[in-house]
């Protein structure tokens, strides 16, 4: 039984792709054969898990980085594969094992937007030719080196592929390999009797799901709102970018609310009542949210930018529209309203390429190929 190091920024049951990801995935390649283990940051949490999870808290930057080194030292030692979910976790050792890493986005320039080192308004494709100083160069060295080292790279889109590949990261080394997840339940209320005890009855209601960063669009969606007077909008998650947030919001009153961070159940929910699901980031790898909307039977706007059109068919299941243009984004969330029975009639069009079997037996396949 091969034994598989996964290891991660983030694990279940905190927000975000890369714990959404493991956790669906890790259950179907145990029953493939593989023994995985999990290192991440993050609290102790009493959730029980089929294989073992190890979690170093989040401390001081030069104590949580020596304590997940060491750690991960002696996962090192008992595995036969090494499969990464980030760049810059410290994955030291002297005999050589077969690694992979996953991308899903451009961890040097996140972290560049979010240290300010350039502006907030250049966007991933942009950031590719940004001069910047030597704080960004470095960065962007440095991102390109550790995915270099690596045996292979799983992109969950073609976008995705094309942006690694301009790293100068051999073609053949980065593999395609769609999310995927589990389709959520259907909640049993009807969406005419969730509306009614959210009180939705009056209004058409959008919602957006994300964590709140500059680039996932939501200070545009805020802005469409002041022209479209009869719609609420509702912002599940949470993120460095509530506050200023909350503040655009403020002269629309009650008609955007921000509900923080909600459990899976809940924000299903919400989807599953709202008229339709808003994405409109800059930037998305493959995003789950939108996965999730559509098996609710939720049409979709999402902007054209990244992973985005790898889902949504315009015009069929949702709409895909200029980012960022919030004249384009006016339109596109009139015509979503207007034709929106259509829409949802076509929600699960073409999901059948992100079924969870797909993307289990592509990994198990690419992971053994390597062993």
């Amino acid at each position: 039984m091969p034994k598989l190091f996964l290891a991660s920024g983030i694990f279940h049951p905190e927000p975000g792709g890369p714990a959404t990801y493991l956790k669906t995935l890790l259950p179907a390649l145990q029953e493939t054969g593989w023994a995985p283990r999990v290192l991440t940051y993050g609290d102790a949490h009493p959730h029980a898990y089929p294989y073992p999870v190890t979690r170093i808290k989040r401390q001081r930057f030069p104590l949580r980085f020596a304590r997940y080194a060491l750690a991960a030292r002696r996962h090192l030692a008992w595995a036969d594969m090494v499969f990464a979910q980030t760049i810059d976790l410290p994955l030291w050792r002297s005999h050589r094992l077969p690694r992979v890493i996953k991308i899903v986005g451009d961890q040097a320039w996140e972290r560049c937007v979010r240290k300010r080192w350039i502006p907030p308004d250049v966007s991933i494709d942009e950031f590719q030719a940004f001069a910047g100083d030597v704080r960004v160069r470095w960065q962007r060295r440095a991102r390109t080196r550790q995915i270099r080292a690596m045996d292979a790279v799983i992109v969950p889109s073609r976008y995705l592929r094309q942006l690694v590949v301009s790293w100068g990261i051999a073609p053949a080394r980065v593999h395609v390999i769609h999310n995927a997840l589990a389709p959520p339940a259907t909640p049993r209320q009807s969406r005419a009797e969730i509306r009614a005890e959210l009180g939705w009855t009056d209004w058409p209601t959008l919602i957006t799901v994300a964590r709140l960063q500059p680039w996932k669009g939501i200070d545009h969606l805020i802005a469409a709102l002041n022209d479209l007077p009869d719609l609420r909008l509702v912002v599940v998650g949470d993120g460095p970018d509530r506050d200023r947030l909350e503040a655009l919001a403020r002269p629309l009153g009650d008609r955007v609310t921000f509900t923080g961070l909600l459990a899976p159940i809940v924000t299903h929910r919400l989807m599953a009542a709202a008229d339709g699901l808003a994405l409109y980031s800059g930037y998305e790898g493959l995003s789950h949210t939108l996965l999730e909307s559509l098996h609710l039977e939720t049409p979709v706007l999402a902007s054209d930018r990244g992973g985005n059109s790898e889902i949504v068919s315009h015009g069929v299941n949702g709409l895909l529209v200029p980012h960022v243009d919030v004249s384009a984004l006016r339109w596109g969330i009139q015509q979503l309203l207007e034709r929106r029975e259509e829409y949802a009639a076509n929600s699960r069009c073409g999901l059948d390429r992100f079924s969870l079997r797909n993307m289990a037996g592509e990994t198990d396949a690419l992971l053994k190929s390597l062993l």
